[in-house]
């Protein structure tokens, strides 16, 4: 079992930043592969980035070049860098963790991009 709390998320405006932070407790961090995931009003739950346990990083085509996931071992923690936000990154924001088949989820955080 693994417990994730995301925090960062807020009102921001297009071009702007933001970074999500998501802990983890009660497992062995390091072996699980930590996920970001995101889901517009009426949309299905989208993959946005991925990072492994050995830091091997996949990202959503929309969202290249513009944010970037990374991991702190040491402090349990994974973080979605986020630049040059657009309206259309709106969404509620989930941290998830994987380990052999088994998925966890956090709460959400929701990240609004307008003017």
């Amino acid at each position: 079992q693994v417990q994730l709390v995301e925090s960062g998320g807020g009102l921001v405006q297009p071009g702007g930043s933001l970074r999500l932070s998501c802990a983890a407790s009660g497992s062995i961090f390091t072996i699980y592969t930590m996920g970001w995931y995101r889901q517009a009003p009426g949309k299905q739950r989208e993959l946005v980035a991925r990072i492994t346990s050995g830091s091997k990083t996949n990202y959503a085509d929309s969202v290249k070049g513009r944010f970037t996931i990374s991991r702190d071992n040491a402090k349990n923690t994974v973080y979605l860098q986020m630049n040059n936000l657009k309206p259309e990154d709106t969404a509620v924001y989930y941290c998830s963790a994987s380990f052999n088949l088994n998925d966890y989820w956090g709460q959400g955080t929701q990240v609004t991009v307008s003017s």
